[in-house]
């Protein structure tokens, strides 16, 4: 019999409702293979308003496709405040009344996969692992506390910086195995000397790399059959740039503008148009500088539902991964669900940062700048726009070959390998 796996995610809900995602397709490959996964989420979505109602128990039950959900209450979160911080810790609070209830109705798991972003969810799945006597794997998809010390919003060297990073540093140590979703980021263990090679206390050999991906069966099917009708992404007559994700600081989607801006004054270059979907804190603010300063070849189309964004990406002439290059570190490499979004559209990709273990760059469907100035992002375009069809249908190819080695089908037979490993 193969084993009960539960997946301890916090923001899985959205998932749910998105039918989309890491985990909801990790735990629908796990289940065609003969693994019983279960997720473990917030009742509460972390994209936009709304919960999964749960009354006033402390979780509820669901199911997707033969797929259990575990819906954990949680108090509503807004924006990155004290609200997210609840949100959180009341998670984290209920994940063990909700783990044992579980248990205690189908009987304890094999093994548990917590995965981040924040670690209170790794914390929580190793100690529940512990009180059943099973391994527990810990999965890293962004390096806290380094995010929020890049950010700014915590010192290193404070108490509670060191605090933190004492945290994160336990829940390495204790995980039965890692699993990292960049390719570089075994360096951060280095550069903090963690490792056993270094009289550290973490093993190299228990860490593994599994990257984000993409369903393409899913993507190819939404592509073909679910067309967004709009002018500007249907139009053959224009050069069609596009941008598809949220409109934060991060995004740096302003840039945007001003390499239309400097595309837009140049002569003959009339048929270009940035063509931005998503919405975010930003987008006003983007909005009014269009029509302040008249930038006439960008269209900002607001929120799109996910299940359009296959067809749009695969209608563009070329996608933009647009970044600041100052606001993260980059050195590692990259795991956003954007990229491989984006190669599977089998269309060109734009990244605005250059990063450590460039995938854009290791299989030749783009170009990574340099620097993410607004003049470098312009002559990128037109130098795209400019190529000859062989070499543009060459980018194209090399996107969709790209794509193959980050299906989730070939990602979740490395998850299987780390399972039984343990």
């Amino acid at each position: 019999m193969h084993k009960h796996i539960w997946i301890m995610n916090h923001y899985a809900a959205d998932m749910f409702r998105d039918k989309a995602g890491r985990h909801y397709w990790f735990a629908r490959m796990l289940k065609e293979r003969g693994y019983e996964p279960r997720v473990f989420c917030a009742n509460t979505f972390h994209s936009r308003p709304g919960a999964v109602p749960v009354g006033r128990k402390r979780y509820r039950e669901g199911t997707d496709h033969g797929i259990p959900y575990i819906f954990v209450k949680t108090v509503p979160s807004t924006g990155n405040g004290v609200d997210r911080l609840k949100n959180m810790a009341f998670f984290y609070k209920n994940l063990y009344p909700a783990a044992a209830g579980i248990a205690r109705k189908y009987g304890k798991p094999d093994v548990i996969l917590a995965s981040s972003v924040h670690p209170l969810t790794m914390a929580a799945g190793i100690r529940i692992a512990r009180r059943f006597r099973i391994p527990c794997i810990c999965e890293i998809r962004d390096l806290w506390p380094e995010a929020i010390f890049t950010f700014g919003k915590v010192k290193e060297k404070s108490l509670l910086g060191r605090l933190l990073i004492a945290g994160e540093h336990w829940i390495y140590r204790n995980a039965d195995a890692l699993i990292f979703t960049k390719e570089g980021d075994t360096d951060y263990l280095k550069e903090k000397r963690w490792l056993t090679e270094q009289s550290g206390d973490i093993d190299l050999a228990k860490c593994h790399y599994i990257n984000n991906g993409v369903d393409l069966q899913s993507f190819q099917e939404r592509m073909q059959k679910q067309v967004f009708h709009d002018a500007d992404i249907m139009s053959d007559d224009t050069f069609r740039v596009v941008y598809a994700g949220t409109i934060r600081p991060i995004n740096h989607v302003g840039n945007l503008l001003d390499a239309a801006k400097i595309i837009q004054k140049q002569p003959g270059c009339e048929d270009v148009r940035f063509l931005i979907f998503g919405d975010g804190a930003e987008l006003p603010k983007l909005r009014e500088r269009v029509k302040r300063e008249h930038i006439d070849n960008v269209e900002l189309k607001g929120f799109v539902d996910r299940r359009y964004i296959p067809f749009i990406l695969g209608r563009s002439s070329v996608n933009i991964l647009n970044y600041s290059q100052s606001q993260y570190n980059w050195s590692r490499g990259n795991s956003s669900n954007k990229l491989f979004e984006y190669m599977a559209s089998g269309k060109p990709v734009i990244s605005t940062v250059r990063m450590g273990y460039d995938l854009i760059e290791r299989y030749r469907c783009g170009i990574s700048l340099e620097e993410d100035t607004p003049e470098c992002l312009a002559e990128a375009v037109l130098a795209i726009r400019g190529m000859d069809p062989g070499s543009y249908h060459a980018l194209c190819a090399a996107s969709r070959r790209a794509t193959a080695d980050f299906d989730f089908g070939v990602l979740a037979e490395k998850l299987i390998k780390v399972i039984e490993s343990v």
